[in-house]
């Protein structure tokens, strides 16, 4: 613990901080300070106001139990489990980056543990505060710095460190699943101007660059996380609202924490430039051995990142699988040793430093099921401008799709609440006759598409898609993130067709009032929002779309090949 932190708690082993809660029958840490950090006698905390705290249960007829020596409690028994002592921890592909939290801890414990984790000003990059009640979207960096005894294998030797691993990860705001995004290195990206604020306070623009790889986003020429931010929300339309960073050191450090991770492999394994060696089938590695599996490009697929980048995910859903288990959450020498290892292996965004913070942000990924926590890759081409294939460009037919579905909080998952209502605004509102398009009376407007949008869809509407009783309404009086078309009740063949003709989704179908057009009749009223791609293009991200893109799950055992 850092001097300031820690009071008169020098001799206060962190494990023996678990104590006896009478109101619950619970073994919980100690959240509050001592009443007085001058050494003495303990004395019992006053019960709170009206309240009556019940002694402890004992035997019948047995002696009252001796009270423990000074600074010392009793270990919780084994078998009881925690409701409130409890970690999550997610790890991020090569680094094995971690968003970690104490559920409950004890004061002088948990303002080391703050002392532990590195911070970064990223400015107007991110989220100036993380808020419980919103989707969010973390990115993670593993960077290939060397820190640590014996990573001198590994990365590039005096490297500031470079964006080496990166996955977006993408929490739904009801928090019903999550997407994590992994982007390749060594995608062909244009990396964006970018301010970046110095120790000092001292504030500098780092100039970007057009056609570079994605992990020259961090490190060179000075620039720091939020320049990777940046060039994530340049590349995805996305805004990370904040980030996480490690380097080589933390993967060895926290699965030696967890006492390793299983892993499973199609053929047996001797790389001798990562030294891996591992038969075929089910394996525990940890430390070292760890870090060579997810470091390793020769021993699976094609031999390149794209390939590393699928076993990384396997790897971070196993060890997920780990953190959430029973012999993890029950051990609190197992969870100080994670709350260790993790704390000191992370680089976050000062919104996010505090433990607090970092607790918070923990229960709310706790929520998602790992069943719907999805992994998938940026869909990618070999660069066509390159002889010797080295690099990788976006593949403009699917990679928009997937950064919209993201954009929208659309689950790439079979999420059966959303399935549910989703099926039944289907049925509800798009099944049904449809009015000939020369029926259809509609007003246009505005509401966050490009300037002019709304009389390039009335153009198509008229011209090519029939729809005569069209008529331009201008700008709408506030934005929409999605299109949609309200209409009254009695309209409603009307609406299926138009959303038949422009691929809206039952959920984009809002029943409520028409307007009255200057000859006196009913019309709807679509509304074209920020997801609006363009006059006749269909719009409508929805889980049907999901379903074509490549992804695994976090409950998924599966076998590098």
């Amino acid at each position: 613990m850092d001097a300031q932190g820690r009071g008169r708690a020098d001799d206060i082993d962190p494990v023996d901080q678990w104590v006896l809660n009478p109101q619950t029958g619970e073994y919980e840490l100690r959240q509050t300070p001592p009443a007085s950090p001058v050494p003495g006698p303990r004395t019992a905390p006053a019960p709170a106001p009206g309240r009556d705290v019940p002694p402890q249960r004992g035997r019948r007829g047995a002696p009252a139990p001796e009270e423990p020596p000074p600074g010392r409690r009793r270990r919780h028994p084994g078998k009881r489990k925690s409701k409130t002592g409890k970690v999550l921890l997610w790890t991020g592909s090569t680094m094995a980056v971690v968003v970690l939290a104490a559920g409950t801890g004890g004061y002088f414990y948990l303002k080391h543990l703050e002392g532990n984790v590195s911070t970064t000003d990223v400015g107007d990059a991110g989220s100036s505060s993380f808020r419980k009640d919103e989707a969010f979207d973390i990115l993670v960096i593993g960077t290939d710095k060397r820190t640590g005894e014996g990573n001198e294998g590994y990365g590039d030797k005096g490297s500031v460190g470079h964006a080496d691993t990166n996955i977006l990860l993408h929490v739904s705001k009801d928090r019903s699943n999550a997407t994590a995004l992994s982007i390749p290195r060594d995608l062909i990206v244009d990396i964006p101007d970018c301010p970046t604020t110095g120790e000092d306070g001292t504030e500098t623009v780092v100039p970007g660059q057009l056609g570079v790889r994605f992990n020259r986003s961090l490190g060179e020429s000075g620039r720091d996380p939020s320049c990777t931010m940046r060039t994530v929300t340049e590349l995805t339309g996305v805004k990370p609202d904040h980030f996480v960073m490690a380097d080589f050191n933390a993967v060895k450090t926290l699965t030696s924490a967890v006492d390793g991770v299983d892993v499973c492999v199609a053929h047996a394994v001797d790389d001798k430039e990562s030294k891996l060696q591992l038969p075929a089938g089910k394996s525990t590695v940890e430390g070292e051995q760890a870090l060579a599996f997810v470091r390793t490009r020769h021993s699976f697929g094609n031999q390149g990142d794209l390939d590393r980048i699928g076993v990384q995910q396997q790897f971070l859903g196993s060890l997920m699988r780990k953190m959430s288990s029973s012999d993890t959450l029950t051990s609190p020498t197992k969870l100080l040793k994670l709350a260790e290892a993790a704390t000191e292996a992370l680089t976050v965004d000062s919104a996010i430093g505090s433990v607090g913070t970092l607790k918070d942000v923990a229960l709310e990924l706790k929520k998602v099921p790992p069943k719907n926590i999805s992994f998938t890759t940026v869909p990618v081409n070999d660069n066509p401008a390159e002889t010797i294939k080295a690099t990788v460009v976006v593949r403009q037919s699917e990679a928009p799709q997937l950064f919209d579905l993201i954009k929208n909080d659309v689950s790439l998952t079979e999420v059966k609440q959303q399935e549910k209502k989703e099926k039944a605004a289907i049925a509800a509102r798009l099944k049904g006759v449809k009015a000939d398009a020369s029926e259809v009376r509609v007003r246009v407007l505005n509401g966050g598409a490009e300037a002019g949008s709304a009389q390039q869809e009335l153009n198509w509407l008229q011209t090519q898609a029939g729809v005569t009783k069209s008529e331009n309404g201008g700008n709408a009086e506030k934005e929409l993130s999605r299109t949609q078309v309200e209409y009254d009740p009695g309209q409603a063949d009307e609406a299926r067709r138009l959303a038949d003709l422009l691929g809206l989704s039952g959920s984009a179908m809002k029943p409520g009032e028409s307007v009255v057009n200057a000859q006196g009749l009913p019309t709807m009223t679509l509304t074209l929002g920020q997801d609006f791609k363009g006059a006749g293009v269909k719009l409508g991200s929805s889980a049907a779309d999901a379903k074509s893109v490549r992804k695994s799950t976090a409950d998924e055992v599966k076998c590098a090949s």
